[in-house]
C-alpha cells in the first residue's frame, strides 16, 4: 500500500505544472497617444525593431533590447520577487534571457511610478558587486546584479540573478505599462552569464516538463497564460505539430514561404523566423513588408503607422506562413488592428544585416492565433490553433 501511494504521488508530480495569469492592458503606444506624447517620442527616437536582434556594437552585458519593441505590447504578468515577496508587473519574453526590474536606487522619472524593488525588504537578498547596463539604443538601463527568491505562480526559483536598475532611459518609460521584463529565451543570448528564470525553474526540478506555453486571448482582457512545465489541450483545436529550432539562441525556425492569394509575397526561398512573445507585431525585411503593406493599401499617417481603412478587413486576404510543410493562416481581423482611433496594419518593417539573410519576427498578432509550445527538452516548437 505504501509503495502504491508513492507511486500516485509520483505520477502527481509528474504532471505539475503551473499557469501564470496574464493581463491585458493599453500598450505603452496608447498611453503616450492619450497623454500627447508619442509625436515626440517618434521624432526623438529612431525605430528599428531589428536591432533587438542584431545588437549594436557597445552594447554591454546584456542584449540590445530597444524599448520601442516593447510599445505595443498589451499582455503582462505579476511576479514577485524576495522574502516576503515584492510584487512585479512584466513582459514574459521569449525574445531576450534576462530578468531585470526597477529598484529603489532608481531616480529617474521612468522609476516614479513603478514598482521598485527594495533589497533591504527580503531576508533572501544577496548582492553582489556585477553591474548591468542594457542598451536601448536611446540610452541605457543600468544597475546592478543580485540574486533572490522569485515567485512566479506558485514557484519558488530561490537563488535567481537578476538586475535591478539604477537609471532608465527617458521620461518614455514613466508611461510604460511594465514595470520590467522577464526573458524566456535560451541562455547563450543571456548577458552576464545570467541563468534565466525558466532554465533555474529546471535545474531546481520545480516543473516536471523542460517546457512551458503561451496561450494569448484575442478579445478577453483576461484569460491568457504563461503555462510552465505543461500543456493545455483545452487551448487548441486538433493536434500539435512540431517544428526544429534552428538556432539556439532565439525560438527561431525555418518557414517555408509567406503567400497572399495562392501567390509569394515573400520569403519565397524559405527564410527564418523568430517567435517572440515580446514583439506585438509581424516583422520582417522593409522591402517585404513594404509590399506586404501596399497589397492590403496600408498608407502611412503623420505618426509613422500604416493605417487602413476598417471598412476594407472584410475584403483582405489571409496571408499564409507555411512553417515544415503546414500552412498557418493569419487573417485580416487578426493582422489588422483595430481600436477607436481607426485601423492600422500589424505589419512592421526593419532593417536587418545582410549577413543574416531574410528574417522574420513571429510576435503576438501569430500567436493570438496559435498556442504556442517552446519545448526545451527537444529543441521545437509546437503550435496549433487556438480553440
Amino acid at each position: 500500500m505504501k509503495w502504491l501511494l508513492l507511486f500516485t504521488l509520483t505520477v502527481l508530480s509528474e504532471c505539475t505544472s503551473y499557469k501564470v495569469s496574464l493581463t491585458k492592458k493599453k500598450s505603452l503606444r496608447q498611453n503616450l497617444i492619450e497623454n500627447g506624447k508619442l509625436k515626440d517620442f517618434l521624432q526623438k527616437h529612431q525605430y528599428n525593431i531589428g536591432s533587438k536582434y542584431f545588437p549594436s556594437e557597445g552594447a554591454t552585458l546584456m542584449s540590445d533590447q530597444p524599448l520601442q519593441n516593447y510599445m505595443d505590447m498589451e499582455y503582462f504578468g505579476t511576479i514577485g520577487i524576495g522574502t516576503p515577496p515584492q510584487h512585479f508587473t512584466v513582459i514574459f519574453d521569449t525574445g531576450s534571457s534576462n530578468l531585470w526590474v526597477p529598484s529603489i536606487y532608481c531616480s529617474s522619472s521612468a522609476c516614479t511610478n513603478h514598482n521598485r524593488f527594495n533589497p533591504q525588504k527580503s531576508s533572501t537578498f544577496k548582492g553582489t558587486n556585477n553591474t548591468v547596463s542594457i542598451a536601448y539604443g536611446t540610452g541605457s538601463m543600468t544597475g546592478i546584479l543580485g540574486y533572490d527568491t522569485v515567485q512566479v505562480a506558485g514557484i519558488s526559483d530561490t537563488n535567481q540573478i537578476f538586475g535591478l536598475s539604477e537609471t532608465e532611459p527617458g521620461s518614455f518609460l514613466y508611461y510604460a505599462p511594465f514595470d520590467g521584463i522577464l526573458g524566456l529565451a535560451y541562455p547563450s543570448i543571456s548577458s552576464s552569464g545570467a541563468t534565466p528564470v525558466f532554465d533555474n525553474m529546471w535545474n531546481q526540478g520545480l516543473v516536471s516538463q523542460d517546457l512551458f506555453s503561451v496561450y494569448l486571448s484575442k478579445d478577453d482582457e483576461s484569460g491568457s497564460v504563461v503555462q510552465f512545465g505543461g500543456i493545455d489541450s483545452s487551448y487548441y483545436t486538433g493536434t500539435l505539430n512540431w517544428v526544429p529550432v534552428s538556432y539556439e539562441g532565439y525560438w527561431q525556425i525555418t518557414v517555408d514561404s509567406i503567400t497572399m492569394y495562392g501567390e509569394p509575397i515573400a520569403c519565397s526561398n524559405g527564410c527564418q523566423a523568430i517567435v517572440d512573445t515580446g514583439t506585438s507585431l509581424l516583422a520582417g525585411p522593409t522591402s517585404a513588408i513594404s509590399n506586404i503593406q501596399s497589397s492590403i493599401g496600408a498608407t502611412e499617417n503623420s505618426y509613422g503607422s500604416m493605417v487602413i481603412s476598417c471598412s476594407s478587413i472584410n475584403s483582405l486576404p489571409d496571408i499564409i506562413f507555411t512553417i515544415n510543410g503546414v500552412q498557418y493562416p493569419v487573417p485580416p481581423t487578426a493582422y489588422i488592428l483595430q481600436s477607436q482611433g481607426g485601423c492600422i496594419s500589424g505589419f512592421q518593417g526593419m532593417n536587418i544585416p545582410t549577413f543574416s539573410g531574410e528574417l522574420w519576427i513571429l510576435g503576438d498578432i501569430f500567436i493570438r492565433q496559435y498556442y504556442t509550445v517552446f519545448d526545451r527538452a527537444n529543441n521545437q516548437v509546437g503550435l496549433a490553433p487556438m480553440a
